[in-house]
């Protein structure tokens, strides 16, 4: 019942949200749907493992990613009024109409427990933030969202054509329905080829979400030109859409004979993408693309964590949860960093610490968080996944990782240390920095505070919630 009236709120929210006669109603209805969604990830927590609707139900892992977004709402919200302040009201209505519809998608996606539902709402998820990344109307802008629309519309496309083979598996053509309870039941006894296929399939749909090897490139474009609040759902949150699409589906053939098969995908896909990142951002000479490449990489710690195994899964999802919350911290210090400097090119950025102290302190703290340096949370799943691989027999995986993971942390910790230090290699906008007010960054810094506390302490709900996502998976 409880989710059945957050869908009509979050349709009546949206549609109110677009047709508002003034900001601060607006505003006030981003608040209320904001709490609505927190009202709703507890509702989750209290009845984790019921059903509603029929096509949702609250497992361990969609409690997880919906705490996520949850956690996330206020402060995407928050500097979401700031970014648009100055928007005319349509294009303000507009972009927190879409904001809604996005978060209201994403729940969707994430509480889905057939795969054709699953497969709906992540499409619906295209067309909202697409919405969002047009949102400045620049030619870029305009570039980005059509190659957004396109690329996930295809990959999704791919993504459906695995959802067909998931069906093939029943072996007839009366199939009652594609629920992951129902899947599970035959997954085994399957033909292996149709599994295989399938997989293949909703590894390339699926990674034009996730930010994974071999459709990354469209959510780099996206994060490039995105406002920066949106920038921050896009490297988290909508990139965990993806991630749980792959897993849902890996989850199903954990069972079955084709287990070494998928691992070996994930595992070449993430390698890939560790590659692919690292050699982009040693060249990176725009600070929110650096960021998007250091998404793209953690992404693909996360697709090796998973085909390693063994502790591997419990840092899958660890990983996931910490990265979510240190990368959002560092996109919204974008739309400060943004009004200080008035430029996101590298060579144009310098002495921020000196200009913006707590700006500085925020990035420099998010570097150490983001690139897993103790006190970093992001230490304890990336060491587990190291582990992993040493007790699995993968050298060639561990030894590859840690060089290009050494590359990665050279190039965004020069990269930070530059903007936060040095003078500007080149001579940028003239304008003076704008006014900015120091407790825009408290935010950031609870956020990083939990990611570093995870580092010395995980709560019970936290090991027990992920312990009973993971359950099903072979030991």
């Amino acid at each position: 019942m409880m989710l059945l009236i957050f869908f009509i709120l979050s349709i009546l929210l949206a549609g109110f949200a677009l047709l508002s006669p003034g900001k601060a109603i607006t505003k006030g209805i981003a608040v209320v749907f904001s709490a609505s969604l927190i009202a709703l990830a507890i509702h989750a927590w209290i009845n984790t493992g019921s059903t509603e609707l029929s096509y949702f139900t609250f497992d361990g892992t969609s409690v997880l990613l919906l705490s996520v977004l949850a956690l996330l709402t206020l402060p995407t919200v928050y500097h979401g009024f700031i970014y648009t302040r100055y928007d005319t009201l349509k294009r303000f209505n507009i972009y927190h109409s879409g904001l809604i519809s996005l978060m209201t998608f994403m729940t969707g996606a994430y509480l889905a427990n057939t795969m054709t539902v699953l497969w709906i709402f992540v499409e619906a998820t295209t067309l909202a933030v697409a919405v969002l990344i047009y949102h400045d109307r620049t030619e870029i802008a305009l570039e980005a969202t059509w190659k957004y629309i396109f690329i996930c519309s295809t990959g999704i496309a791919l993504a459906y054509l695995g959802i067909l083979f998931l069906g093939l598996i029943y072996g007839r053509g009366d199939t009652p329905n594609l629920s992951f309870s129902s899947l599970s039941q035959v997954a085994a006894m399957a033909d292996p080829l149709y599994l295989k296929i399938a997989f293949v399939f909703v590894v390339v749909g699926f990674s034009t979400k996730m930010g994974l090897f071999p459709m990354h490139t469209v959510t780099i474009d996206a994060h490039s030109v995105a406002p920066p609040p949106v920038s921050a759902l896009i490297s988290t949150t909508l990139m965990n859409v993806g991630f749980l699409g792959i897993f849902r589906v890996y989850s199903l053939f954990a069972s079955s004979p084709v287990l070494p098969f998928m691992n070996s995908v994930l595992i070449l896909a993430g390698v890939l993408s560790l590659l692919v990142a690292a050699g982009y951002m040693l060249k990176a000479k725009h600070v929110k693309r650096m960021l998007a490449y250091s998404s793209f990489e953690n992404m693909g710690l996360v697709a090796i964590a998973l085909g390693i195994g063994g502790q591997g899964y419990y840092a899958a999802l660890l990983l996931i949860i910490l990265h979510s919350l240190a990368k959002s911290s560092l996109f919204y210090q974008m739309g400060q960093l943004s009004r200080i400097l008035h430029t996101f090119r590298l060579d144009e950025c310098g002495r921020y610490m000196k200009l913006y102290p707590a700006g500085g302190a925020v990035l420099l703290t998010g570097m150490i968080t983001i690139l897993a340096i103790p006190p970093s949370g992001m230490f304890i799943p990336e060491f587990m996944i190291f582990r992993a691989m040493v007790t699995g027999g993968q050298w060639l995986v561990l030894v590859v990782s840690v060089i290009l993971l050494t590359f990665v942390i050279y190039a965004m910790s020069t990269r930070i240390m530059h903007i936060s230090f040095s003078s500007p290699r080149s001579e940028g906008s003239t304008g003076q920095p704008d006014a900015v007010n120091p407790a825009e960054t408290i935010s950031q810094f609870v956020l990083l505070g939990l990611v570093i506390a995870a580092c010395f302490y995980q709560p019970p709900f936290l090991v027990d919630m992920i312990s009973r996502s993971i359950a099903i998976f072979p030991k």
